[in-house]
């Protein structure tokens, strides 16, 4: 497909919430043909390395469904063990998570942030950060209506989002699909706060390395995108219908 965007635009984006009417949160984003429903569920308890602190926790979990690629894949289920790309994103995830969150307001529970990849066009651990984080903010909003925390509770510290950036043909390009992926001399992966801090970057030289001034414009595009990112989730949020208590 011709490429209909300029390097520095995301590629269309759809972010709608309560695609998952069970769970306490929940949100399906598409990011061009790039499609993750994420879900945020809570549970009493934390893990037993933290019984007894008085603070919570949140992971995360990241799959691809069998089709979500042009050839079947098979279940990791069915291989009876995760994979090391997939064990890295859920961890990547899960990090991205616990920054935007203050532990210590929730108490001794968990949330439980699912993200599953129903198609995959590139930037899959991006989309799953953004939309996981939607879904996040989502819950974290109904232990408050609930009562589960107490109405002066602020868990939620800042909105997160993540985005791939990279230089393909010479040029800094913003949020790459398969296709610009599979071109790119540098693939990076941005995740920031919505005040402009970093939580993670991934930075790798497919082809030739690159220059520190190169990498300056990688970062900046990167967080001109997160900012329409999180512009978006904050839209979502706030025209979300609530999940019932």
């Amino acid at each position: 497909m011709a490429r209909t965007r300029a390097p520095d635009q995301l590629r269309p984006l759809r972010l709608r919430l309560g695609e998952a009417p069970f769970a306490e949160g929940s949100a399906l984003i598409e990011m061009g043909s790039t499609r993750v429903l994420c879900t945020a569920s809570v549970e009493d308890g934390v893990p037993p390395w933290l019984r007894g602190r008085g603070q919570g926790w949140v992971t995360a979990e990241y799959g691809m469904l069998p089709r979500s690629t042009p050839t079947r894949q098979q279940r990791e289920a069915v291989r009876g063990r995760r994979g090391g790309r997939t064990v890295e994103i859920s961890r990547l995830i899960g990090r991205s998570l616990r920054a935007a969150v203050d532990l210590q307001e929730l108490g001794e529970r968990t949330v439980h942030v699912d993200c599953d990849v129903l198609q995959a066009d590139g930037g899959t651990r991006c989309a799953a950060v953004t939309g996981g984080m939607t879904a996040l903010a989502q819950a974290l909003d109904w232990m408050v209506r609930t009562g589960l925390l107490p109405e002066t509770a602020r868990p939620l510290r800042a909105l997160v989002a993540a985005v791939s950036v990279g230089l393909v043909g010479r040029r800094v390009v913003l949020d790459l699909d398969y296709d610009l992926d599979v071109r790119a001399d540098v693939d990076m992966n941005v995740v920031m706060t919505e005040h402009g801090r970093y939580v993670e970057v991934q930075a790798t030289a497919e082809g030739a390395p690159f220059t520190d001034r190169q990498l300056g414009s990688m970062r900046r595009a990167a967080a001109q995108g997160i900012t329409e990112l999180i512009a978006r989730q904050r839209k979502a949020l706030a025209g979300a219908r609530p999940p019932s208590p």
